[in-house]
């Protein structure tokens, strides 16, 4: 190595390395009106999976009133850098979310951990 190189190496100022990512849950209750049956339900929520759920920072997943035809529950995990870039993220889920399922959303729960 050059010398001009191992005082630039030297001179460089290491970047802070962040270990522990942080992690969001949103959760979302659901009100569901004119569904016949439990097809019909996991039908009205296909695009949950669908869009997000193949996101590489997101996971998605039905976790309650998982026989009730009049409501779903859905949360959301996402995995960020900082908990500002973290709260962002989710108010962008959370908002497509609202413009694209049909249905009304009832209650929503936050938690960063």
């Amino acid at each position: 190595m050059s010398d001009l190189f191992r005082k630039l190496l030297a001179e460089r100022e290491a970047a802070p390395v962040s270990l522990t990512p942080q992690i969001g849950i949103v959760t979302l209750h659901f009100q569901l009106y004119g569904v016949a049956d439990l097809k019909a339900k996991r039908k009205a929520f296909t695009p949950m999976k669908a869009i997000w759920g193949r996101e590489p920072d997101l996971a998605v997943a039905e976790t309650g009133d998982f026989e009730a035809l009049d409501s779903a529950v859905w949360s959301v995990v996402a995995i960020g850098g900082t908990s500002q870039q973290l709260t962002a993220r989710l108010d962008q889920v959370e908002k497509a979310i609202e413009q694209r399922i049909d249905a009304p959303v009832l209650d929503v729960h936050r938690e960063l951990l």
